[in-house]
């Protein structure tokens, strides 16, 4: 007997599997500091490391490349950083929300909705602050995920993956159409929006950011404090409210972290696509199903991939660019096509 009590503990599989996550979320966290700096560094002219560590240590108003970096890189990589964050953790709520592998905000029309409203506001209420785009970003998201949850929820079954994905996109594409008509019947002023429209985080003023960053933040911590409630949910609506889960408040406040998260993305970048579906899934293979590790994480990731997606942009036809929006669909696409074949045969 003394001999067994004096026996080391075993490490269960599951405490080390929260070690390994412990220890990988800052090493997450250096690299996406380390793509920000890149991202700081590499445009039409790149820029030493060296330069861009001196402008936040030693900022110089007569330097050329410090007046770059901090007036245009760095604001950049910041956008590109929360938003990512953002429509990643976004994406996340909904997957486990709906139980649907491929739910997204872009694919399940929330972000079309969000555009829409803010060109609505641009064209004829002559919006241009970032809180008008994104109380109408917040009220378009939110009536088009509504819409959505409705018409999947018709028929046998309610909302079942397949039928909210259909939904979702046929929703889609008829606002996306109703975006375009505008463009055309207003054409000049579209030309203010257009970058907007295509997805970019070019141009963003630090006070913006700044503006945006409050509906983030709360965003993502409303999301990552539902993490336990989300996970129970996903397993089903009957087994969360036999645990005693409310089920409909739960939602509710899951629904106001995606609006406000997706809305606040697509007001300071305008639409941008399957960054909410790359992120949760790539998580998961070593987060496992418990949303507690696979928000935050996502979040992290989302953030990592903006930036480095928006580098790419930058340097792949230099001078020229690309909009952030099409890098993200360029790499999303192909993932995207993996998935649906990859549920179909199950």
């Amino acid at each position: 007997m003394a001999s067994s009590l004096s026996r080391p503990r075993l490490v269960q599989p599951a405490e080390r599997a929260n070690t390994l996550r412990l220890l990988a979320f800052p090493l997450m966290a250096g690299l996406l500091l380390l793509v920000m700096v890149a991202s700081t560094a590499f445009g039409a002219a790149d820029i030493e490391p060296r330069v861009v560590a001196q402008s936040v240590t030693d900022f110089d108003e007569t330097n050329t490349s410090h007046l770059v970096i901090r007036s245009l890189r760095m604001p950049r990589a910041i956008t590109a950083a929360l938003v990512g964050a953002s429509l990643a953790a976004a994406g996340a709520i909904m997957q486990g929300l709906t139980r649907n592998p491929l739910a997204d905000s872009g694919l399940l029309g929330i972000e079309a909705g969000a555009a829409l409203a803010v060109m609505v506001a641009v064209l004829y209420l002559g919006i241009q602050s970032l809180s008008g785009f994104a109380l109408f970003a917040f009220v378009g998201a939110g009536v088009s995920g509504a819409v959505v949850y409705a018409i999947g929820s018709v028929g046998r079954g309610g909302p079942t993956p397949i039928k909210l994905t259909i939904a979702g996109a046929a929703l889609g594409a008829t606002l996306a159409s109703l975006t375009g008509l505008l463009a055309i019947m207003h054409p000049l002023s579209y030309d203010q929006v257009r970058f907007w429209m295509a997805g970019s985080v070019a141009g963003r003023e630090m006070e913006l950011i700044a503006q945006a960053a409050v509906y983030i933040v709360f965003g993502l911590s409303l999301a990552i404090l539902l993490g336990r409630q989300i996970t129970t949910l996903s397993l089903g609506d009957d087994i969360a409210r036999s645990l005693g889960l409310s089920v409909i408040w739960i939602k509710l406040a899951s629904a106001l972290a995606v609006v406000v998260l997706a809305g606040t993305s697509v007001a300071l970048a305008g639409p941008i696509g399957f960054v909410g579906l790359v992120a949760p899934h790539a998580v998961r293979f070593f987060t496992g199903p418990d949303y507690r590790w696979v928000i935050p994480y996502a979040a992290l990731l989302g953030a990592i991939f903006m930036v480095i997606a928006d580098v790419v942009g930058r340097v792949i036809l230099r001078p020229m660019e690309l909009p952030v929006g099409l890098m993200t669909a360029a790499i999303g696409g192909p993932i995207f096509i993996y998935l649906v074949r990859a549920k179909v045969k199950r």
